[in-house]
């Protein structure tokens, strides 16, 4: 799995909510095949239908995270995947899906280790989006 770590804040100066997110994509586990089903026939991870444009983001402070594909709309990604996040992860999605539409090739590995954020709400807890009713 390739990794990287980068925190956010509002402003270096009064950083006000600090988030801390692991950006992760996966590497040698697109090789990997169930041991378990055999109805796959190929990598696992195609098989549940995740793709070489897909990445992980990982709310570092809550634990929570989910796969992404890049470049969508921050908002209705979080509705979709209901995770426990801080108050920053929002904005922070919206800032990295822009870099990816400015570049779908972007290496996680050029981006910065601390973003600011000036325009993101401060709110005193995380929270965890209700999600699409049933």
């Amino acid at each position: 799995m390739r990794t990287k770590i980068i925190e956010a804040v509002q402003s270096t100066a009064a950083p006000g909510n600090w988030g801390k997110f692991m950006l992760m994509i996966p590497d040698e586990e697109w090789a990997i095949r169930s041991q378990v089903s055999t109805e796959f026939g190929g990598p696992l991870l195609s098989a549940l239908g995740w793709s070489f444009e897909h990445l992980w983001v990982l709310d570092l402070q809550t634990g929570e995270g989910a796969f992404f594909k890049p470049g969508g709309y921050a908002h209705a990604d979080l509705e979709k995947h209901r995770i426990w996040v801080c108050p920053l992860f929002e904005s922070f999605l919206g800032w990295l899906w822009a870099r990816y539409r400015e570049d779908p090739r972007l290496d996680i590995g050029d981006l910065p280790d601390v973003v600011e954020l000036p325009d993101a709400e401060f709110a005193f807890a995380g929270y965890r989006r209700p999600g699409p009713e049933a």
